[in-house]
């Protein structure tokens, strides 16, 4: 059974930082594309950044320069680095795998809060 379990959010001023973990159970890393989305009230989502398992990377382009994904493959763990924080990125991070389109996908975690004040 595949598990994703976030934490590390929080609330911070704007211009502040964040680093988001998420442990995944049931699946290996080494052969799996992984993701971060995140909703914001109203249930609309944005897919945030991918690591695929050929270590391409994506950022979409409003956290593009400001988040860094990375993966440590020994720990299970996929981590998401928030820098220069804006009160727009306020939401709930979640990590996926098996994306089946947009930020609908097989497998996400439970999600991590996200609030940054002004």
């Amino acid at each position: 059974e595949v598990q994703l379990v976030e934490s590390g959010g929080g609330s911070v001023q704007a211009g502040g930082s964040l680093r988001l973990s998420c442990r995944a159970s049931g699946l290996s890393l080494d052969d799996s594309d992984m993701y971060w989305y995140r909703q914001f009230p109203g249930n609309e989502c944005e897919l945030v950044s991918q690591n695929s398992k050929d270590f391409n990377t994506w950022y979409a382009g409003s956290v593009k320069g400001r988040f860094t994904i990375s993966q440590d493959n020994a720990k299970n763990t996929v981590y998401l680095q928030m820098n220069s924080l804006k009160p727009e990125d306020t939401g709930v991070y979640h990590c996926a795998v098996d994306i089946i389109y947009g930020c609908h996908f097989r497998y996400w975690g439970q999600g991590t809060q996200v609030t940054v004040s002004s």
